[in-house]
């Protein structure tokens, strides 16, 4: 069985979210969310709230035991990107790239030894 958390919009570019992902890929949910936590990435903190979501979702079904969870996919997509103006030197002023993206945490259980 596998349980899904998806965070939309979220305000960080979808490449800091696959370098930090990549820390934590296929590892056990406790491993995971402890080597988030001490990570200075702001995609850290996203992530690791995106992993506690998901063993919650994971909870909630009666046949899932989450002690037993990995993290099987992250992915980030990504979103709109929102244009701001900035101002230059000499009165010019110059776009400004504000990405976010859409990330999605499958976990499931590891096969009984």
């Amino acid at each position: 069985m596998e349980s899904k958390a998806v965070s939309r919009y979220a305000r960080v570019s979808s490449l800091k979210i696959v370098k930090v992902s990549a820390a934590v890929k296929g590892r056990p949910v406790g491993d995971a969310l402890n080597i988030l936590k001490f990570m200075p990435q702001k995609a850290a903190k996203m992530l690791e709230k995106l992993i506690r979501s998901a063993v919650a979702n994971a909870d909630q079904k009666p046949n899932i035991d989450v002690d037993r969870l990995v993290i099987r996919t992250i992915t980030a997509d990504d979103g709109p990107v929102l244009k701001r103006w900035g101002t230059k030197a000499r009165g010019r002023g110059t776009r400004i790239l504000k990405p976010t993206c859409h990330i999605t945490v499958v976990l499931s259980e590891t096969s009984s030894v």
